[in-house]
């Protein structure tokens, strides 16, 4: 037998801000001035989205996040941000890589800014700024514009300093 009192001993209460209250129904009001408005909201969808907001993805570029016990192959085209909270093997040109503590990333990458907590195994071009935190582990051939290492923090293999431009410059002189 269902009382009034949910699984955890609370009272339910009707909230008009819950997904769920009036779900797949249709609610019409009339104002003094004539304006009716109407309002039909899918149960999947929380109230607080709407048709008419902007997409945040539009905003802040394309993000991808690879979660936790997930292991992605191949190659990564057309993203701004890579969060890396598994296990990456691809080769990437972006703007920004964030590894968590528990990610890993092995293969190739050029991009911009980098944020490692975990462990990145590889070729690695940052051509701004490469940021290991404390937890964090790079090895391979690596090649940044600025480095910061927190305390703790683990990086060996072929380094130089340079995020690629110089490189390029050069290349581009000679040829």
């Amino acid at each position: 037998m269902l009382r009034s009192e949910s699984l955890f001993g609370k009272r339910e209460t009707s909230s008009t801000n819950s997904p769920f209250s009036n779900a797949g129904s249709s609610v019409s009001s009339t104002s003094t001035g004539g304006n009716v408005t109407s309002v039909n909201k899918p149960a999947q969808y929380p109230s607080s989205v709407s048709s008419s907001t902007p997409v945040a993805a539009e905003e802040s570029g394309s993000k991808l996040t690879v979660g936790p016990n997930i292991k992605v192959k191949g190659e990564i085209e057309d993203c701004d941000t890579l969060v890396v909270e598994g296990r990456v093997q691809a080769t990437i040109n972006c703007r920004v890589v964030q590894i968590a503590e528990r990610g890993a990333f092995k293969g190739a990458a050029e991009i911009d800014l980098a944020e490692i907590r975990g462990e990145f195994d590889g070729d690695l071009t940052v051509r701004q700024k490469l940021v290991i935190y404390s937890s964090g582990k790079v090895t391979g051939k690596i090649r940044y514009g600025k480095l910061v290492i927190e305390e703790g923090g683990q990086l060996s293999g072929d380094l130089q300093v340079g995020g690629g431009h110089e490189q390029k410059d050069l290349l581009q002189k000679t040829a």
